[in-house]
């Protein structure tokens, strides 16, 4: 699997163990439809081996750790289980390591998929693989988002209370430090391509980027009938009606540091306007870079992969700290206009 791609799952019994060449923690969150736990119950570790539906399984230092997933025995409302790894030694990073997260039927161990997540550096956690729920199917998605403050970054991200050891209160000073300066968010951009067809009409593919509020709310839309939006923040090539031309087709440009506070969350999307489902584009792709560096972020090739007419590519969301926080995505849909996608974009916010 690459980062961002799903699988439907065969096995209603699932197991997704982690490995490394060093020892690592292994866990497991159930996840409610906003992304958080109902309770710390619902984060199962070494120390809290099973809940409703979710086991911890330790492999004794000779094997890998493993999270067994029965999604049969999950209780209502729990619609996502994210597998997350950390190094079990303290202060250890993911540079020069290559955790690989083999997914299996809990029932025969046969293989299902492998994920190896590429170019890691100084995380000390990850969410790994998502065992999710879409359409009333459940799938696997290999994810690779690093964290570097551990596994309790991950932990308080989904809503787990993590107890920080107590420490002396420090003296207060007589005038208050000033705030940090955070330093300028990078912009990111949004290539897609394609090649026109090899025979019958030519192929329309649309690249967009939905901008949403704190409640997930629709703040605009910026697609081929609209350039700009959110004064000029985010700014779209213009549309390509076939796929001529060598490279990138449609490119949208996002200033992070430019966008309005009001902005918090912003949804990445292709569609095809012109009907073709993604199995019948030729050398149809989209990817996500950073626009400072050209590093690719994110890449889907989209031909060959489901026979549907909408994506959603990947999602970003401000975090309270100012930071933007990027998960791929690779979820289809039904919809030839970015206007269709506004809602299930909502939904995976």
């Amino acid at each position: 699997m690459t980062p961002g791609s799903n699988i439907p799952l065969s096995a209603a019994r699932v197991t997704v163990d982690v490995a490394a060449p060093v020892r690592l923690d292994v866990s497991g969150l159930l996840l409610t439809a906003d992304g958080k736990v109902r309770s710390d119950d619902d984060f199962i570790f070494y120390n809290q081996p099973s809940g409703p539906g979710v086991t911890y399984r330790s492999g004794g230092g000779s094997a890998p750790d493993a999270i067994v997933v029965d999604t049969t025995a999950l209780p209502p409302g729990i619609e996502k289980i994210v597998v997350t790894a950390s190094p079990d030694a303290a202060g250890q990073t993911f540079r020069g390591i290559e955790p690989t997260a083999t997914i299996r039927s809990a029932d025969d161990n046969s293989v299902l998929a492998s994920f190896t997540p590429p170019q890691l550096g100084d995380e000390t956690a990850l969410v790994i693989v998502e065992v999710y729920q879409r359409g009333g199917q459940w799938k696997a998605r290999a994810v690779g988002q690093g964290y570097a403050n551990g596994l309790a970054g991950i932990a308080t991200d989904f809503g787990v209370t993590v107890e920080e050891p107590a420490a002396a209160a420090p003296p207060q000073p007589m005038t208050p430090p000033p705030a940090p300066v955070q330093p300028p968010a990078p912009p990111v951009s949004a290539p897609l391509g394609w090649e026109p067809a090899y025979r019958g009409k030519d192929i329309d593919l649309d690249a967009s980027v939905i901008a949403y509020g704190p409640q997930r709310n629709h703040i605009d839309s910026c697609y081929f009938g609209k350039l700009q939006i959110v004064g000029g923040a985010i700014r779209h090539s213009g549309d390509n009606l076939t796929g001529e031309g060598g490279g990138d087709d449609e490119t949208i440009m996002v200033d992070l540091g430019r966008l309005p506070q009001e902005v918090t969350g912003l949804v990445f999307t292709v569609n095809s306007f012109s009907g073709q489902k993604f199995t019948e584009v030729a050398k149809a792709y989209c990817r996500l870079l950073d626009g400072t560096t050209g590093e690719e972020l994110v890449r889907f090739d989209l031909t060959g992969a489901e026979p549907q007419t909408g994506v959603l590519m990947a999602k970003l969301i401000r975090q309270f700290s100012g930071e933007w926080e990027m998960t791929a995505m690779g979820d289809f849909v039904k919809s030839r206009t970015v206007r269709g996608m506004v809602k299930p974009a909502a939904q995976a916010l």
